[in-house]
């Protein structure tokens, strides 16, 4: 199986409530009462399946930290910055 890459726009209900698409919910086998933890990345947020925290912070370490991630894709990607 390839990797799948998706971006959708969603609408956020008064109560701060969006709905994640089915076809999202059964790859990641997220039945009801299934977590997600969101990364707020100041510009951005990342949205991952419960318990993947950890990896995500010990790769960020590995790489040298956030601060000098976000300096190399900018100084790689300008219009990140």
């Amino acid at each position: 199986m390839g990797l799948e890459v998706g971006i959708a726009e969603f609408r956020v209900s008064e109560r701060g409530q969006m709905a994640l698409p089915a076809a999202a919910r059964r790859r990641w086998n997220l039945n009801e009462g299934g977590t997600v933890e969101v990364a707020d990345l100041g510009d951005a947020l990342l949205i991952v399946r419960g318990g993947l925290r950890a990896m995500l912070r010990d790769a960020i370490d590995e790489a040298g930290g956030y601060l000098k991630l976000a300096a190399q894709a900018a100084a790689e990607e300008p219009d990140l910055a």
